[in-house]
């Protein structure tokens, strides 16, 4: 009798909790966990979503959209003024709005290159990585590896962020990119603080900083 007790008690007031938990409204999904999902579209497999990605990598918006909240199922929907203010918060320009449509600005790991502007770069850019890379590195140059191109940082502190996603004390390059560009290296706009290129000889490059 106990038990049957024990037990009709743990389910009722399951079963309450359960009520309860319904009573809340939806959790309202971070700007991060949405921003995620975008790169994750917009960068690597936007076949997921059904969309195709023209020749620059943009989509057009309403489309995305559509496809966005039928996967994700997000509550409330996601919106373009949502999407415009993930924008206007991040640290890094990490996609971009034009003309109806939107696109990841760097980042990809989709076959081929998607066009970008070709533009002369600041004399000096930056990149972090971690100590187990920096051998080949200085070997065999910076280069794209599963990306489309490789990314350089406009500044330290940008640079030292993207390092310690794989370095609790990353590795500073600076890299001379006035030089690089006058020999013919071309350098491409990824965003306010971003700037791509095919490839960076080893000659560019110098380490500053080994314990930032």
């Amino acid at each position: 009798m106990a038990s049957r007790s024990t037990s009709r008690s743990t389910s009722e007031q399951s079963a309450r909790a359960h009520s309860s938990n319904r009573d809340f409204p939806p959790m309202r999904r971070s700007d991060v966990f949405i921003s995620k999902k975008m790169s994750y579209c917009l960068r690597h497999n936007p076949y997921k979503y059904g969309l195709h990605l023209d020749e620059r990598g943009f989509v057009d918006l309403h489309d995305f959209l559509v496809a966005m909240n039928r996967v994700h199922r997000f509550d409330p929907p996601l919106t373009e003024q949502r999407i415009r203010e993930i924008m206007a918060h991040s640290d890094k320009q990490r996609f971009a709005i034009e003309n109806g449509k939107i696109g990841a600005l760097y980042g990809h790991s989709l076959p081929g290159h998607f066009i970008r502007p070709e533009a002369v770069p600041p004399d000096t850019l930056y990149h972090g990585t971690a100590h187990r890379f920096v051998s080949s590195i200085m070997n065999e140059g910076l280069l794209p590896e599963s990306r489309q191109y490789v990314n350089l940082s406009a500044d330290i502190p940008l640079a030292r962020q993207v390092g310690l996603r794989r370095d609790a004390h990353p590795v500073i390059l600076a890299i001379d990119a006035r030089r690089a560009h006058h020999d013919g290296i071309r350098f491409f706009e990824g965003g306010r603080r971003v700037w791509l290129c095919e490839k960076m000889p080893a000659r560019y490059l110098t380490i500053i900083s080994d314990h930032a």
